[in-house]
């Protein structure tokens, strides 16, 4: 059964909706600056991508919004965008044969950090009914399902950076098995607070100044945020409505490094690109473009390079593999979302976006990386990596909509 996307929708430091993101991407404009969500004074790591000029109070009134955390609100709005940009309504049959499922790494942070700090700095003795509700990781995915009427099946996936890769390839694999004929997936996240930040600072895996994916003078990742969703449906049920379509999602692959809880694994990124080929019915020199993992850090770029050269022998030398993480940072459990949008947009556009902010090369990392500039060219089947902490790995696989 052949899965298309018919629907795109993003909030995220790229941009509000879709056409700002696709013209930021394409022109190799940065959404990484200086940490305004919460005070970096303390903070070794002073810049993040956060979802700049966002008023929450535009979108709901005072009552609601002690509802919504900041990533539930990033999911939700990017899932009203895709569904109104795939001209869908889900009253009756249709809202019971649509899915929804969304992926976050770690959920309402928001809501953790600032009930934290009233339990432990102030000495509050009570806290907001809805601070279960909000913080839940599954809150994104349910907020979504009352917000448009959607009673088919619905879940969360929670893998650190794969998770909304786990949720659209789930959500693939639902639409093939025949238990909905529409599916809604992608995902969010919000937490630059400042105890996640200083989690991250204890890692020291994040960068000081930029994100330079590949680039020997790479300092590390930049934490992001935001929101990203895809309507997939089967081709059928997408061509009996006459809808228009972006791409096709051809084939997805998964799997553990089992191995060490941040180190990536060579043979573990392998596993899922192999899968994802095998899955797509794809040979490795039928893929033009990939939208590499690329987090800037000292060891995943030249892991992921070694894989993918693994993978695809000679036929390497002919890839553009590029990481938009240079511009739109690391969004986490949304990671996999907004570079599968990416990965859609470059087909659609014929055009690989650039990895920018690459300054030298590193012997590890010897791949055409599309340094500084988005590059036109001829893309057919394109695959896009998300390789998470714990060593959870998801690829996807597209292919141009003719």
């Amino acid at each position: 059964m052949r899965i298309v996307i018919t629907g795109l929708g993003v909030i995220s430091p790229l941009g509000h909706d879709l056409e700002t993101f696709k013209f930021r991407l394409f022109n190799g404009e940065s959404g990484i600056g200086p940490i305004t969500l919460t005070d970096p004074t303390r903070l070794q790591t002073p810049i993040a991508a956060e979802v700049r000029d966002y008023d929450p109070t535009e979108h709901w009134d005072k009552s609601q919004l002690t509802q919504v955390d900041r990533f539930a609100q990033f999911a939700l709005l990017a899932s009203r965008q895709a569904v109104a940009d795939a001209g869908l309504e889900f009253g009756g049959e249709l809202g019971e044969r649509t899915a929804v499922v969304h992926g976050s790494g770690i959920g309402g942070q928001n809501t953790q950090d600032d009930n934290y700090h009233k339990v432990y700095a102030e000495g509050g003795k009570r806290l907001h009914p809805f601070t279960i509700p909000k913080l839940m990781p599954n809150a994104g995915t349910s907020q979504i399902t009352m917000d448009l009427g959607i009673t088919g099946p619905s879940f969360t996936t929670a893998t650190a950076c794969a998770s909304a890769g786990h949720a659209i390839g789930m959500s693939m694999l639902l639409l093939r098995a025949g238990m909905a004929d529409v599916a809604i997936t992608g995902g969010a996240e919000a937490c630059i607070t400042h105890g996640t930040m200083m989690g991250w600072d204890a890692l020291r895996v994040t960068a000081k100044d930029t994100c330079q994916p590949f680039s020997g003078d790479r300092g590390g990742m930049v934490v992001g945020e935001g929101g990203v969703t895809l309507v997939l449906e089967t081709l059928e049920h997408a061509q009996a409505r006459g809808a228009r379509i972006y791409a096709e999602l051809t084939g997805f692959g998964m799997s553990a490094d089992a191995g060490n809880i941040v180190q990536p694994a060579r043979s573990g990124a392998v596993n899922a690109l192999r899968g994802a080929l095998r899955d797509a019915d794809l040979e490795p020199e039928a893929v033009q473009y990939i939208n590499a993992h690329g987090t800037g850090t000292r060891q995943n770029d030249p892991t992921e390079t070694a894989a993918i050269r693994e993978v695809f022998g000679a036929h390497a030398d002919n890839l553009a593999v590029s990481s938009t993480k240079s511009m739109h940072g690391h969004l986490l459990g949304a990671g996999a979302a907004i570079e599968a949008l990416a990965t859609t947009l470059a087909l659609t556009e014929q055009t690989a976006p650039a990895t920018m902010n690459y300054n030298q090369a590193d012997p590890k990392c010897d791949l055409d990386y599309v340094p500084n500039q988005a590059r036109p060219m001829s893309i057919v089947n394109a695959l896009s990596n998300s390789f998470a902490f714990g060593g959870l790995n998801t690829v996807l696989a597209f292919r141009r909509f003719d």
